[in-house]
């Protein structure tokens, strides 16, 4: 933040006006307001109109200054264009006033000096109306010669949707100016609206930048009004910058939309920090777009970067997303241990897979149950998973070298990460899990791989029919709380060791039942781990008898989430 070179507050008088002129980049965003935000706008002028006194902020607009009169917009363009279409659709309506004979003269001179001061100035040859906002690539042509000009396009509802979107914003505006009587008649009025209430009511935090990545930083600590730039937008505004000739710009535009589509854009910042964790040993996310600019400063080194982007995103997809088509034939194996790795909410072997995936393809099965063994074992000790990033880095790079050739050399780079035996059956032995929320999923998963091992029949927990029972139950009733005592009983409900799978008919019959009657049901199910609960306890439920089954479940886990390469 030290190099930014100006942060005040301002109106939209001053932000438009004094000369200044304002480009959004190429390749940023396109328009994107829809009706919800112009309404939201409206309402607020539609306040401010009554409230002469009042101010309303509009967010934070990040500039990068250009020169003392030129700026890009960094973030802001949908503000800025909606604003601008706002003074364009009262100009318009002055214009209507004059046209139908309502005071002509002055009517025409507010219009013209509304927009000398909030739109641009007509070329003296040409007396063509320029704009001092231009847009980005694909709505700056249709803002310039419709818009701009007041002039209605052919077919409306055959443009593209962004250009759809700036002419029905015009139209919207339009729409309210004339629902105010008030308006309909009166220029002074009416030319009010735009060049006292807008201009003068509207205060923007402009912050003004010296580059790009000042930019960048800036933005990281935003949360500006409506639908503004994202990260993604940002990183993807430099890769473009960087791409002067045309024909490559259109080409990387073709090739850039699948990528985006493939890996989704809210995820792209972070598909990329996984990729290129890959080479370099640690980057934060508030380091990636300075990263970015370091590495992508030509043309080829952005088509590079693309190209090697595109090989990965099919594989960043489907390991976030276990139903992924990549999950079938060969590879259906794999998708348990993705659904692990996502039920754990664990992503930071990323860097790992993609490295697996492309140098080790016949071991990648193999690799992947490592990282969900590993992330299993984490969770269940409650360690803090910043450890994990850099040891995958160092994973990755040897794989890539070719120093870790075998599921055992790759798990030899990961061995200090891997919580041992002992302490991984102590620490599950006193877990406690709710199945609830984003839980409950783990916990049936959990369930069903003991079910499987004790049963020996596969127990599949997407399609297996069991609900997850409390032996203790959630809500318990005076008598069970008082078998447990009060201090115990709430600890003791979402122990591993107190829960179960249960036919959901029995488990709805139970519900809170004494023991003494959930324990015939227990004995009659067709779960073996339910069944050795009325097996080894088939009088009465206690503390001390939930952590006996819970210590027999750990011994159990221990080998079942084990890597055994030593």
């Amino acid at each position: 933040m030290a190099n930014l070179l100006n942060t005040r507050t301002i109106d939209f008088m001053e932000l438009i006006g004094n000369g200044r002129f304002y480009q959004v980049p190429p390749y940023q965003r396109d328009y994107s307001w829809a009706e919800e935000q112009w309404e939201d706008l409206w309402n607020d002028i539609v306040e401010l109109r009554d409230q002469p006194s009042d101010r309303h902020y509009m967010g934070a607009l990040v500039v990068e200054g250009v020169s003392d009169r030129e700026f890009q917009v960094i973030d802001g363009q949908q503000r800025l264009a909606t604003l601008s279409i706002f003074a364009l659709a009262v100009i318009g309506e002055l214009q209507h006033l004059a046209e139908q004979g309502t005071d002509p003269d002055a009517n025409t001179q507010r219009a013209d000096g509304l927009r000398a001061r909030f739109v641009g100035d007509k070329d003296p040859a040409s007396l063509v109306e320029s704009s001092r906002l231009r847009l980005n690539e694909t709505d700056d042509d249709f803002f310039q010669e419709y818009l701009v000009q007041l002039r209605k396009p052919l077919s409306p509802g055959r443009l593209p949707k962004s250009n759809r979107l700036l002419w029905s914003c015009y139209i919207y505006f339009k729409g309210r100016l004339r629902s105010q009587p008030e308006l309909l008649v009166d220029g002074q009025t009416l030319a009010g609206v735009l060049s006292e209430t807008v201009a003068r009511q509207l205060l923007f935090i402009l912050i003004t930048v010296d580059d790009a990545l000042n930019a960048y930083t800036v933005f990281e600590t935003l949360n500006a009004r409506g639908l503004e730039l994202t990260t993604t937008d940002l990183l993807k505004n430099h890769l473009f910058s960087r791409v002067p000739v045309r024909a490559d710009l259109e080409s990387l535009q073709r090739r850039w939309k699948p990528l985006l589509d493939t890996v989704q854009q809210s995820r792209f910042p972070e598909f990329l920090r996984y990729h290129l964790l890959c080479e370099l040993p640690k980057i934060r996310s508030r380091r990636l777009f300075k990263v970015l600019r370091q590495r992508a400063k030509s043309a080829p080194e952005v088509f590079h970067l693309v190209g090697e982007l595109e090989k990965r995103a099919e594989l960043f997809a489907a390991v976030l997303d276990p139903n992924h088509e990549y999950w079938g034939g060969a590879q259906a194996q794999a998708r348990r241990h993705v659904r692990e790795l996502n039920q754990l909410r664990t992503k930071q072997m990323m860097p790992m897979l993609f490295a697996a995936w492309e140098a080790l393809p016949e071991a990648f099965d193999s690799i992947l149950r490592i990282a969900a063994v590993i992330s299993f074992r984490y969770m269940v000790s409650e360690l803090n998973t910043n450890e994990l990033e850099p040891v995958y880095h160092r994973a990755a790079k040897a794989i890539l070298d070719g120093r870790a050739t075998s599921p055992s050399s790759v798990f030899r780079e990961l061995k200090e990460i891997y919580v041992d035996d002992q302490r991984m059956e102590s620490d599950f032995a006193r877990r406690a899990l709710s199945p609830r929320g984003v839980r409950k999923k783990l916990v049936k998963h959990i369930l069903a791989r003991l079910e499987s091992d004790a049963s020996g029949r596969d127990c599949d927990p997407e399609t297996d029919p069991g609900t997850i029972e409390h032996v203790l139950p959630e809500s318990p009733s005076d008598s069970w709380i008082e078998s447990f005592g009060e201090e115990r009983t709430g600890s003791m409900i979402t122990r591993l060791g107190n829960l179960t799978l249960l036919e959901a008919s029995s488990n709805r019959k139970i519900q809170n039942f004494a023991y003494r009657e959930k324990v015939q049901v227990f004995a009659d199910s067709a779960y073996s781990i339910t069944q050795e609960i009325a097996e080894m306890a088939p009088e009465e439920w206690t503390p001390v008898l939930i952590e006996e089954r819970q210590r027999r479940l750990a011994k159990r886990a221990v080998h079942l989430w084990r890597c055994d390469f030593d």
